[in-house]
């Protein structure tokens, strides 16, 4: 194994590395129905299978007229039809929205700025400016309409239907699984008696599923002994492209990740970061049967802390893995107050927005092991090593991972 424990990675360099990671691992594609896309990402460019719009369009409900004023009603064209020439000058079709313009129309009038004679003439004055949408207006036939790498939303979904496809091609969602290790841990009922009850298993899946994963599997507590944490890790690792452990990653008694990674032959991607809360946390190679590697993310034991590994390294990884772009630049917001910093360490301070996610200010309850502070909060404002913030400056905001599909 490769890393030099005892010198901490940079917190920016680490999720550089983990997104790289997983980005050279990125492999396969699959095609899917549109509705199954949200929150997948494009594997190859998606192209107009036509032009958009592919037919002149009307804007409006009115009069498709040819030559000057007054018109005779010559017909109706509705949406769905295809409405046959206009040939003759004086004369006019009534036309609905989103209808086909027939061939021959000079202008298009508007119902309400229309007039309707005692012998069925149709008096108006078409606006200056056309009211029909032109062929390829929007995008014209086999334009990219987006790159391989486009994370797929709502909206990516619609176009894709509107120029006529069926399925997208995307890259495979990577698997995860979750261990939880802890022989203190309780899965049911109050703490007490020297045993805490488990936060992170019921936690840390939903914080997968909004990075981009979907979760085979969530085991534990699995036993403090090497032989469990071995057996749990390649049982999980049949299955999944990332296996998440939660505690254990010191060197204490009971700490048996490290001696496991060694038995499996794994190499470190990221070993000990220097960021606080968080510490230590870690990401791993390990061999797969088929020549393609997996990987395990080593989340601290404290809840606050494993959160923050989670979207330090796992978040990137699984963007990676999925073949989107990663954003290493973060946007800026304004420090409601001073922040510390946390010497040489990068600092991650949980804190909330005002409604127009442009200030940031510290929510309490923000110790490694507590989880209050985090549910009131949208993400953390990133204090660079040797950095204090004062009030009023400008700093980087890392979100907390959003729900699938929904934009940044």
């Amino acid at each position: 194994m490769s890393a030099d424990e005892n010198t901490p990675v940079g917190w920016e360099q680490a999720r550089e590395l983990a997104y790289q990671a997983g980005r050279a691992a990125c492999a396969g594609t699959e095609q899917v129905p549109l509705p199954d896309g949200d929150g997948r990402t494009l594997a190859e460019p998606l192209r107009a299978r036509t032009a958009l719009p592919a037919f002149p369009t009307s804007s409006i409900d009115g009069w498709a007229v040819r030559g000057d004023g007054p018109w005779r009603r010559v017909g109706q064209v509705l949406a769905g039809g295809t409405p046959p020439p206009l040939t003759g000058d004086g004369t006019c079709v009534e036309i609905a929205t989103g209808a086909m313009v027939p061939e021959g129309a000079a202008a298009l009038i508007r119902v309400e700025e229309s007039t309707i004679d005692a012998e069925g003439l149709v008096t108006g004055v078409p606006r200056p400016n056309p009211e029909w949408r032109l062929p390829g207006e929007e995008a014209t036939l086999g334009e990219e309409l987006f790159p391989a790498g486009t994370p797929v939303d709502p909206a990516v979904i619609g176009v894709a239907a509107t120029c006529g496809h069926e399925f997208l091609t995307v890259r495979p969602q990577p698997r995860a699984a979750l261990l939880v290790f802890g022989d203190e841990l309780l899965t049911e009922g109050s703490p007490g008696g020297g045993r805490v009850r488990d936060s992170l298993g019921p936690q840390v899946p939903s914080w997968l599923r909004r990075s981009g994963a979907t979760v085979t599997s969530v085991i534990g507590p699995v036993k403090d002994t090497l032989d469990a944490h071995l057996d749990a890790i390649r049982t999980a690792l049949e299955t999944s492209d990332v296996v998440c452990t939660t505690g254990g990653t010191m060197h204490g008694p009971v700490d048996h990740l490290h001696p496991s990674l060694t038995e499996l032959r794994a190499d470190y991607v990221v070993n000990t970061v220097g960021v606080r809360p968080g510490f230590p946390m870690l990401l791993a190679r390990v061999p797969g049967p088929d020549g393609r590697p997996r990987f395990l993310a080593g989340l601290p034991g404290n809840p606050q802390s494993a959160v923050i590994a989670l979207v330090s390294l796992v978040a990137p990884l699984l963007a990676g893995l999925a073949g989107r772009p990663f954003r290493a630049d973060l946007p800026l917001v304004e420090a409601a107050t001073p922040i510390p910093g946390r010497g040489r360490d990068t600092h991650l301070a949980l804190a909330a927005l005002d409604p127009a996610g442009r200030v940031a200010t510290p929510v309490g309850h923000v110790g490694s092991a507590m989880l209050r502070g985090l549910a009131n909060a949208h993400g953390f404002v990133v204090v660079r090593p040797g950095v204090k913030v004062a009030a009023g400056d400008a700093v980087p905001f890392l979100p907390l991972p959003l729900l699938p599909g929904e934009r940044t």
